[in-house]
């Protein structure tokens, strides 16, 4: 009975499991148009240089080249979307203090890595790629507060060009399943253990044991960390369109492209093929 019992308990466990972490199945949004680019993480940006990470001159940099870009979204203090990686600004800007804090104008005034280059506002960056190539926009948001989602998706349903939308944040992918079926989207993670973040919350964001909730369309998972279990579910069993971020190498990118589908890219000019 006992042999039973524990049979019986290893199956259920599987199965919960198996649940909470499956993706969207089925339909799902095309994700041709994504295929055939390599994308410049925070654009094609050299932080000594005077295109620094999501500088405008970054971005136009990636669209001579003809890259895809990833980008980062975070609010200000007026609710306008900016790109932005960093909550705080210190490392880039090297002043105290958090990106939502300052309104846009007075964001406007800080430098991005010493350089000329000013934290652009989503609507700029927009405007300067119109469409020429795909982007991959980063939803910035902790705890439950999905406030951006539908300021910066009024942004993007103007948006001509190819988009698709992800977060490490399940809530901000479940706010583009429920309102935006449409919209190829897409769960972010990495295995938050290994590089040092050990409480439950990260247990489960590195499991994405959440999938349940937010159904995303495609699985970005860090390069380094491809043999996670819950990303091999996701990809392998369930089909997920298997992306990763961020490859430094040539011939790091030549290895990934064993377990992934869409490539994001920092340090190295590759062939855009």
């Amino acid at each position: 009975m006992v042999i039973v019992w524990i049979i019986s308990t290893i199956v259920v466990v599987a199965l919960l499991y198996l649940c909470m972490t499956m993706p969207a199945v089925g339909k799902r949004p095309d994700k041709t148009p994504f295929l055939g680019f390599l994308y410049a993480h925070r654009g094609l940006h050299d932080n000594d240089s005077e295109a620094p990470e999501n500088s405008l001159a970054a971005f136009r940099k990636a669209v001579e080249a003809g890259f895809g870009m990833e980008l980062d979204i975070q609010l200000s203090k007026d609710k306008i979307p900016v790109v932005f990686h960093d909550f705080d600004l210190k490392r880039v800007c090297g002043v105290e203090g958090k990106i939502k804090d300052y309104t846009l104008q007075e964001l406007k005034e800080f430098r991005l890595c010493g350089s000329d280059e000013q934290i652009p506002a989503f609507a700029e960056v927009l405007e300067l790629v119109d469409g020429q190539v795909p982007l991959i926009v980063e939803f910035k948001g902790d705890n439950l507060n999905v406030s951006l989602c539908p300021i910066a998706d009024k942004l993007l349903q103007e948006y001509r060009g190819v988009y698709c939308v992800e977060s490490f944040n399940p809530l901000m992918v479940a706010w583009y399943k429920r309102h935006r079926k449409d919209v190829f989207r897409g769960q972010l993670s990495e295995k938050f253990f290994t590089h040092g973040k050990k409480n439950i919350l990260y247990f489960v964001l590195q499991n994405m044991m959440l999938n349940f909730l937010a159904k995303p369309d495609f699985i970005s998972y860090k390069c380094t960390d491809y043999d996670a279990l819950s990303r091999r579910l996701c990809c392998g069993l369930f089909k997920a369109t298997a992306v990763t971020w961020t490859i430094k190498s040539a011939e790091e990118l030549k290895e990934m492209k064993k377990h992934f589908e869409i490539f994001i890219f920092e340090g190295f000019i590759p062939k855009n093929s």
